[in-house]
């Protein structure tokens, strides 16, 4: 069967005036002749993402969505009316929002994280920020330290909520931030821990001593390039030293402190520099 809201490797079976018909040996859908490929012809397997169009009738696009059904994504209100706000999702086709599956007001103009879900009733293609209600929260495939990706959601009054690997959800606390961060941000980050009550603290820095062992051969060799010496040292801010290193002052300290350790370097307050 055509899985609609995602996309589908189909055979053209015949044309029309409107465009191609596109099946997969059980059903069909119609791809408008502006999206087929060039030279499309009878018997040519097209890549296609398929949705139900206003008419209810299913068709196709060559045109690239910002989200599949099952994705998170942020994607930007371009419409609205009594019922709920309609988003962008990149093709001819918006996505609907349906008040209820709204988490708060949605106003036209501005971006949020959604879930892009199907309507199990109709087929057609619906979105919720209401994030919780769709992320895994049993047999979480995750460990302590492993990296993964975020994609980062609303602010809260501790910090900023990411979907983690597009399946899970977690917490980026704003006292450990050395960055800024936006809604709709793509990063890169870690596990730190899981807590008691099941939910997971994220960092944006790598963690471990392996960190660490990355950190000592990047900074010593950055001291040789700058001649032996470095303007930070115990006391400098940890604002100084992330702007340098894109590390907190923590990671700096443990780092330098090894370096020290093994006789590599002298650290003050304001420096460190090579013995």
């Amino acid at each position: 069967m055509i899985e609609i809201g995602k996309y589908n490797d189909l055979r053209i079976t015949e044309s029309t005036s409107s465009g191609f018909i596109l099946s997969d040996g059980e059903q069909e859908l119609l791809l408008p002749a502006h999206f087929a490929p060039k030279g499309a012809s009878k018997g040519d397997d097209v890549y296609v993402f398929a949705y139900i169009n206003k008419e209810g009738t299913l068709v196709g696009t060559t045109q690239k969505p910002h989200a599949c059904v099952g994705d998170f994504a942020y994607l930007k209100v371009v419409d609205e009316n009594r019922d709920g706000v309609f988003m962008d999702l990149g093709i001819d086709k918006d996505v609907f929002v349906p008040n209820r599956q709204q988490k708060k007001k949605m106003l036209k103009g501005e971006s949020y994280v959604v879930y892009v879900y199907l309507d199990e009733s109709n087929g057609r293609l619906l979105a919720s920020s209401r994030l919780s209600d769709f992320v895994e929260e049993e047999d979480i495939d995750l460990e302590e330290k492993e990296e993964v990706s975020l994609l980062i959601c609303e602010p809260t009054d501790l910090g900023y909520n990411a979907i983690i690997n597009n399946r899970y959800i977690g917490l980026l606390y704003q006292n450990e931030l050395f960055t800024y961060v936006h809604p709709g941000d793509v990063r890169k980050g870690w596990v730190k821990r899981f807590r008691p009550d099941g939910k997971i603290d994220l960092s944006l820095q790598a963690l471990g001593y392996e960190h660490i062992l990355d950190l000592k051969e990047r900074i010593f060799e950055e001291l040789k390039a700058a001649g032996g010496v470095i303007e930070l040292g115990d006391k400098s801010s940890p604002e100084e030293i992330y702007q340098r290193f894109q590390i907190s002052k923590s990671a700096y300290k443990k780092t330098i402190g090894a370096l020290y350790k093994e006789r590599k370097i002298i650290v003050s307050d304001h420096e460190v520099r090579l013995v």
